[in-house]
């Protein structure tokens, strides 16, 4: 068995294709080509049947005129008087003034022809003679050696006047025409090529725009809206696009603002508990002064009150993040049955604070869930400045615009002046409401949901003296 060197049986490498081969498959032609060469195919199409059709009408102009105007010479030469000739023939006088044609005198039982001298014999065929005999009234043809147009007409006694004419001024005129057809055609394509590409580059300006400010997002995250000028399609889509662009930006000031409060709340819990935690552990070490039993459960008290805290904030901003993300589908909304769910959970935790309910039936189309939990919101913030023993008061009722409210008054200290156009802000507490438990994103949350469904939120004081805060929402009454 002959060895053979390493590698000899090797697979062959696989070839890389070329980026730039693939490119060029895939994308032959760029839109402004494709609208080049779209716009010189039409007018070529359109040049070359309108050449056609006008160099047909032409040549049909001038044979119809050659020929109607040699059947005239030929009826005129067979109706002029006869004259001698040298041979004491007599032939049509017209004989001697058709400088410009082939003429003759065909003898249909002899097949002699007499043409002037000197002269040019003209074409004779089958068709004359049976002109010549009587057979056919007249004849009309070209002649495929000469190139000549016969004519034939009878003279009587069993003879035809024989007309030829050359036909290369007339095809000599066709030529001409057709190579100044050609030659305009070719302007014109040419014409419409740059016109196209003017056209498409003017056209494609804003395209470019929007191409280049998409490049620019990706590369760079600028979110500064396109200039918009005019009022066409292209137009109204960098609109769409700037909007789209405000959108996004909207989104991720919403996010970093996000990023930040929650930084800023979850620091204090932080580094609160750190510090609880550091002063378990030193306590916990070797030889270290052991903490009196009621420091010790004040301390894991204040951990776990802590971890609550935390809790709560992380699981609101989760909602919050839940709700920024767009609805895959909307349902029909039964609010009515919305408050009472909310109100079956609120109650379960207000202890001895009674609910003041009256509903209205109302329906709207959105997200069950999240018009529940900011109820629910609603009803645990009352409850939270309610004191023991108060009442809380619920109200569901149409306003007769197209919208019903959702109010919920607490019999708490109520809301100061300067406080009601913040409460709906994201990680707002007003001074009274600091030491008492609560992440700041309850209010929020409520807002992000009543805008979610085309509503608004606002605050205010209730008659009882407590807050007032209402969800305004669109939809029908229950039919």
């Amino acid at each position: 068995m002959t060895d053979h060197p390493a590698g000899a049986y090797a697979a062959p490498e696989a070839e890389v294709p070329d980026p730039r081969g693939t490119r060029w498959s895939t994308r032959r032609f760029s839109l402004r080509g494709r609208v080049t060469l779209l716009a010189a195919a039409c007018v070529a199409g359109a040049v070359a049947l309108v050449s056609l059709c006008a160099y047909l009408v032409v040549r049909n102009n001038l044979l119809t005129q050659l020929d109607d105007n040699l059947l005239a010479r030929a009826q005129a030469a067979a109706n002029s008087p006869q004259v001698p000739t040298d041979q004491l023939r007599e032939v049509p006088g017209a004989l001697l003034a058709s400088a410009d044609l082939q003429i003759g005198q065909l003898n249909g039982l002899t097949g002699d022809l007499i043409y002037p001298q000197p002269g040019t014999r003209p074409p004779v065929g089958p068709a004359e003679m049976r002109v010549a005999t009587g057979v056919l009234p007249q004849s009309l043809r070209t002649d495929a050696t000469t190139g000549m147009r016969v004519v034939a007409v009878p003279l009587g006694h069993g003879q035809a006047i024989v007309l030829a004419q050359s036909m290369a001024p007339t095809m000599r005129a066709l030529n001409q025409l057709s190579v100044v057809l050609f030659l305009v055609g070719g302007a014109g394509i040419v014409v419409a090529a740059g016109a196209g590409t003017a056209v498409a580059r003017a056209g494609l300006r804003p395209v470019d725009r929007l191409t280049s400010a998409a490049e620019r997002v990706a590369a760079t995250g600028d979110l500064r809206p396109i200039p918009v000028s005019g009022d066409d399609e292209l137009a109204r889509l960098t609109h769409s696009f700037n909007i789209m662009l405000g959108t996004v930006a909207d989104s991720q000031e919403r996010q970093r603002q996000l990023v930040a409060d929650a930084g800023h709340e979850l620091r204090t819990p932080l580094t609160s508990m750190r510090t609880n935690l550091e002063l378990l552990l030193s306590a916990s070490r070797p030889g270290a002064p052991s903490l009196p039993d009621e420091d010790r459960a004040d301390i894991e008290a204040d951990i776990r009150g802590q971890l609550d805290e935390l809790t709560q904030l992380i699981g609101d901003l989760v909602e919050l993040a839940r709700q920024d993300e767009p609805r895959e589908q909307a349902e029909r909304v039964d609010l009515m049955d919305v408050v009472e769910r909310a109100l079956d959970r609120a109650r379960r935790r207000a202890g001895e604070i009674e609910f003041e309910v009256a509903l209205q039936p109302w329906v709207l189309t959105g997200d069950n869930s999240s018009l529940e939990r900011a109820v629910l919101n609603l009803l645990d913030n009352a409850v939270k400045f309610s004191p023991q023993g108060s009442r809380v008061r619920v109200t569901l009722r149409p306003l007769g615009d197209g919208t019903a409210v959702v109010e919920v008054a607490d019999s708490g200290p109520g809301i100061a002046e300067e406080d009601l156009p913040k409460v709906f802000d994201r990680f707002y507490r007003s001074s009274e409401a600091r030491t008492l438990p609560g992440s700041g994103l309850g209010l929020a949350i409520v807002k992000h949901a009543a805008e979610r469904h085309g509503g608004t939120v606002y605050a205010n004081r209730a008659p009882e003296g407590g807050a007032l805060l209402t969800i305004r929402l669109p939809g029908a009454p229950v039919a």
